[in-house]
């Protein structure tokens, strides 16, 4: 377990099993690009939606945000916060600042998601390690039986001496 939570991979190779090796990498690798997609994303969003703010404003450089336009709706190339204004609709102003800030915070969430879901990997991962390992000198015999055998009971104060059939199982 200990040299699978220094390095993951390291607990499945103690324990010989090198078929799990392309699993432990594979899931850190997903979700590795699982977060780096999503912070990505979040990013973008992020300076998208503060350009548009600062456009707003009165900044005419801040421009990002003309990457985000979505494709279905028809919106005017604008120089400047007024002629937007005039171009746009009202609703559709408010409308692109509302999706860029859902659009923002879908990614954060799920960036966030991301981080805790590659903890609890490297968590499994370390639990498999250790449960390998545990079980390693485990005997898995083939004899599952059951015994009937016959037992004498002996007297006590409230019975008298017995017999009886004294079943055991072996697994």
């Amino acid at each position: 377990m200990l040299y699978s939570a220094i390095f993951p991979g390291m607990g499945q190779i103690y324990n010989r099993k090198y078929w799990k090796l392309p699993l432990v990498y594979g899931s850190f690798l997903g979700c590795a690009y699982a977060i780096t997609w999503n912070n990505t994303q979040f990013t973008g969003y992020r300076q998208a939606h503060r350009d548009l703010l600062a456009f707003m404003g009165g900044d005419a450089e801040a421009v990002s945000w003309r990457n985000y336009i979505v494709s279905g709706k028809q919106f005017p190339t604008v120089q400047n916060w007024e002629e937007m204004q005039e171009k746009w609709k009202a609703s559709d102003i408010t409308w692109f600042q509302n999706t860029l800030k859902s659009r923002k915070d879908y990614y954060n969430h799920y960036r966030d998601m991301s981080i805790f879901i590659t903890i609890g990997v490297y968590g499994i991962w370390i639990l498999d390690a250790y449960i390998d390992a545990q079980l390693f000198d485990f005997d898995i015999s083939p004899d599952l039986s059951l015994r009937v055998e016959p037992a004498l009971f002996e007297k006590t104060t409230s019975t008298p001496r017995s017999l009886g059939l004294q079943l055991s199982m072996r697994f």
